[in-house]
Order: C-alpha cells, then sequence, then structure tokens
C-alpha cells in the first residue's frame, strides 16, 4: 500500500492507560493527503501503539476519560497556529 498521507506537523497526546494499552498515542496532524488525482490539506488524527501508527483503526475516546478534549485541544492549537500565519 502505498503512502497517502503527508504530514506537515504533528504533535502527540498520551491516550489513557488503561483503557487503552499501553503505549497508546494519539497522532494529530496536519499535511497533505491524496484524494484521488488530487493533494488536499487536511487535519489528521491518527492511534500509534508501541510507536508503530495503526494503519486503518480509527481513534478511540474512552468514555469517562479526558482523551477526547486532550485530542481536541492539540487540533484547536494546530488550527490557531495556522490562522494565525
Amino acid at each position: 500500500m502505498s503512502k497517502v498521507f503527508f504530514p506537515d506537523k504533528s504533535v502527540f497526546v498520551e491516550a489513557s492507560c488503561p483503557p487503552h494499552p499501553p503505549n497508546t498515542r494519539y497522532k494529530v496532524s496536519v499535511g497533505k493527503e491524496k484524494w484521488g488525482d488530487n493533494e488536499v490539506d487536511v487535519f489528521k488524527v491518527q492511534m500509534e501503539y508501541d510507536r508503530v501508527l495503526a494503519g486503518r483503526r480509527s481513534p478511540s475516546y474512552p468514555v469517562g476519560t479526558d482523551d477526547a478534549t486532550k485530542v481536541q485541544t492539540a487540533l484547536n492549537k494546530m488550527i490557531n497556529d495556522l490562522n494565525s500565519l
């Protein structure tokens, strides 16, 4: 499978453990993603387990943790940083 996402900037947010396994992080990025014949600027959140990105596994924010808030805070900072350029 060829690479389709090319991050320009990424930050990592530690995931709650438990319920996530140890060494789990969210990777919050901004970059370019191939959509057919086009490259589109996107924000992307990915899951990382033991420093390996989880290919097609979507991010999950366990209820009762602050994971969703921490990821949203990181995303908001990235958006604000881009808007201030």
